[in-house]
């Protein structure tokens, strides 16, 4: 235990931690949860998984809790309003999704995948209120980031997401009790809800189980990923986020974040690591660390076949010396089927803000396409207001490609 700590901490992964420095070397049982919130994980809850893979290679038992129960009323963490109740039918189908994904990528004998709603739903609210509200008082909740945080933007929280952390904590117990799970991890914004559940235990039993979070991932503009359907989610269902753009999300990231990540979300050696930030540095244009990292993120999630294909496609359409009508029918249609696209009508010609923003939706608003329109290109040429799409640019008798800048592409199949 005392050297995974040790190489958890070297890459970054323990923002806090109520291990002392003495670590027994024993075989633990530890758990963390997930918020089935949308049908989808992204590449914030990944980090929570990569955990869960370094501690089973560890030797230590790992389990998943998807909060099917504590779902129904929603974590106050880092909201600053009221949560939407989710309907219990959706809440079941992203539960179903959830579980899937935990399976596929945590697939190891013996790993348990646990809803939280199984245990909770035959607690009667008086016997929750006596035996397990008792041992906290509203003092010791008002401490909390999460409730504290939400006062003092003199915003309102209900008694439903104040209960939050008392669930939760429950669930501590129970798996304690049930499991003998002495260890909870969770994102960095989860360390009041994980301290609740170890005070309970101590309270309600005189044990010790300790808690462990991670640093939350966060967008480039600093907010952490969410899961919703709106913002720039990098999800990992490859009908939410496309297998060619999660790959192309991690070459187009800083080499800050690069050599941050690197560490974070791959399980290769030290010294590879620091082997790969060494010659980048020597000439970051290449950026060597970028592309280790999509590499080895992009097969873990999609696999090896498919990073192939993206490596393909990425050829193809950067290859500045292949002039795009060289681009074949079949290369085509393969690159229509694996980068963002739609499928639109043509019955007239059309200009270029309607197809940016209305026909195909590669861009938002009719604001950001005015704004946007000098880094925009029609089959890898530069356009001006005035175009109108006819017939005689479609690629293959059929596709229009569409790009943003220099990284940003999108497919166009007119029928």
């Amino acid at each position: 235990m005392n050297n995974l700590i040790q190489e958890l901490l070297w890459r970054g992964l323990i923002h806090d931690t109520t291990y002392s420095e003495q670590i027994k070397n024993e075989i633990i049982t530890l758990y963390t949860g997930f918020d089935p919130t949308y049908k989808s994980l992204h590449i914030g809850n990944l980090v929570a998984i990569i955990m869960l893979i370094h501690f089973k290679k560890s030797g230590d038992n790992i389990i998943s809790v998807i909060g099917g129960g504590t779902g129904m009323i929603g974590d106050p963490s880092g909201k600053d309003c009221e949560r939407i109740f989710k309907k219990k039918k959706l809440l079941s189908n992203n539960i179903f999704c959830l579980k899937k994904q935990l399976s596929l990528y945590l697939d190891f004998k013996n790993h348990e995948i646990f809803n939280n709603y199984e245990w909770l739903k035959n607690k009667l609210f008086i016997e929750f209120a006596r035996d397990i509200g008792k041992y906290f008082t509203i003092n010791y909740l008002l401490t909390k980031d999460s409730i504290k945080r939400r006062i003092s933007n003199n915003n309102s929280i209900s008694f439903t997401e104040f209960t939050y952390q008392l669930l939760q904590a429950y669930d501590f117990l129970y798996l304690y009790k049930e499991k003998n799970c002495s260890l909870q991890i969770g994102g960095s914004d989860q360390w009041g809800n994980i301290t609740s559940g170890i005070e309970l235990i101590r309270k309600k039993l005189g044990v010790k189980v300790n808690g462990l979070t991670f640093p939350l991932i966060t967008k480039l503009d600093g907010s952490k990923f969410g899961k919703s359907e709106n913002g720039e989610n990098i999800w990992i269902d490859k009908n939410l986020t496309s297998p060619y753009k999660f790959y192309q999300f991690w070459i187009n990231i800083s080499d800050e974040q690069a050599k941050k990540y690197i560490k974070i979300y791959t399980f290769l050696k030290k010294e590879e690591i620091k082997e790969i930030i060494f010659y980048h540095e020597n000439d970051p244009k290449l950026k060597l660390i970028q592309k280790k990292l999509a590499h080895a993120v992009t097969i873990f999630i999609h696999g090896k076949k498919t990073f192939e294909k993206i490596k393909f496609i990425s050829n193809i359409i950067f290859n500045k010396k292949k002039r795009i009508n060289e681009i074949n029918k079949n290369e085509m249609i393969f690159i229509y089927k694996n980068i963002p696209h739609k499928k639109i009508y043509l019955s007239k010609n059309i200009p270029i803000i309607d197809l940016l923003v209305n026909k195909s939706k590669f861009l938002k608003s009719k604001k950001e396409a005015i704004k946007q329109l000098n880094s925009i290109y029609i089959n890898k040429k530069n356009i001006d207001s005035k175009f109108l799409l006819k017939k005689n640019y479609f690629l293959s008798g059929t596709y229009i490609l569409l790009q943003k800048g220099k990284k940003q592409f999108f497919m166009i199949k007119i029928v």
